[in-house]
């Protein structure tokens, strides 16, 4: 069985060894899969915005971070196309350890996400 092709898709990202497992799967997975999908979940963010009318533009940047951490946080619709740009790219073996420890990933998708919306505000303004 030949490797997921997938995986040739992915940047590479330095990163320090680790043993923890839950740290692996940041670094080898998830980081690279939201830095292959980023133009994507940047455009998708964009549109949710401009659907709910919602002006980054007029707001302060606190209040700006607070806006997108609202509404990846709370808002489901938005959430759950995010999520699928990034399970998406899950290999089989990524998808069963995602499931066997979801909680904990979907708290580490959501804060990588939250993050690197507010760090690229100006591409979503």
């Amino acid at each position: 069985m030949s490797a997921d092709p997938r995986l040739q898709l992915r940047p590479h990202i330095e990163t320090q060894p680790t043993d923890h497992p839950e740290a692996s799967f940041l670094h080898q997975t998830l980081r690279p899969v939201l830095k292959l999908q980023n133009d994507l979940l940047l455009r998708i963010t964009q549109h949710f915005l401009q659907k709910r009318k919602v002006k980054l533009a007029k707001m302060s940047p606190a209040q700006r971070d607070q806006q997108i951490q609202h509404s990846i946080g709370k808002d489901n619709r938005l959430r759950g196309l995010l999520f699928g740009c990034v399970l998406g790219q899950f290999t089989t073996a990524e998808l069963d350890y995602y499931l066997a420890n979801e909680g904990e990933i979907n708290r580490r998708i959501t804060q990588l996400l939250v993050q690197r919306l507010q760090t690229q505000m100006e591409r979503l303004l």
